[in-house]
């Protein structure tokens, strides 16, 4: 089995070591750069299964590091950060980050949102035309959403939110992408709106809606399907 290929980008030289060894002892490559212009050029002369991204670069900000990987990398890009505000987690999420850890992370959340957002980009590679999340089971040919093997009728806005959702399970989705991709870039502040499919797409799926444990609330951020 081929061993998945992961950069990272980050100037402390004690956590390149750090996930040096810990990915390394989970089976996979690593290699790494210290700047931000040198991880562009290491990407594009042999793309990685998955980027690990800090912020706090000495060369340029990790935001615009990230803007520009995404001209044409469309692997997943985990941020790595010290800063831990709002703004800056929105504002990665929005550029395209596919996750958001802050510093220090626990390297076992680490290891599981990575073999996420991995298994999600193969997925899609893949083509592959039934979704199964736990006792979910999506049919992107059909349209057709089961639970427990029962189908279960949603309208056309729920059924696009919920596929929306599954294809980046694992990644935390902003408010503001959601309402774009959904309805709209005219439609990106309406957040109570969002608030209110989200509710009857929970009643529909949810086992405990009050209690979800697949559409997940990030604070102040947006919404995680897991």
């Amino acid at each position: 089995m081929n061993r998945s290929e992961i950069l990272i980008i980050d100037d402390e030289p004690q956590i390149r070591k750090l996930l040096e060894i810990t990915l390394e002892s989970n089976n996979y490559r690593t290699y790494h750069s210290e700047t931000g212009k040198q991880g562009i050029l290491m990407a594009a002369s042999h793309p990685p299964d998955l980027i690990l991204l800090d912020l706090g670069l000495p060369d340029r900000s990790g935001h615009e590091v990230l803007k520009e990987l995404r001209q044409w990398y469309n692997k997943a890009i985990i941020i790595l950060s010290v800063q831990d505000n709002e703004t800056d987690i929105v504002n990665a999420l929005d550029n395209g980050a596919t996750d958001y850890l802050t510093k220090p992370f626990r390297t076992a959340e680490l290891l599981a949102r990575m073999r996420s957002a991995i298994l999600r980009h193969q997925t899609i590679e893949n083509n592959e035309s039934v979704i199964t999340v736990g006792e979910l089971e999506i049919d992107l040919t059909a349209r057709i959403l089961k639970k427990n093997g029962e189908i279960v009728r949603l309208t056309s806005t729920e059924y696009n939110l919920l596929i929306l959702f599954a294809k980046h399970a694992g990644s935390v989705l902003t408010h503001q992408y959601i309402l774009k991709e959904i309805w709209g870039i005219g439609n990106q502040t309406e957040t109570q709106y969002l608030r209110v499919f989200v509710g009857t797409l929970r009643k529909k799926i949810e086992d405990h809606p009050n209690q979800p444990k697949h559409i997940i609330t990030e604070n102040g951020v947006g919404y995680r399907f897991q």
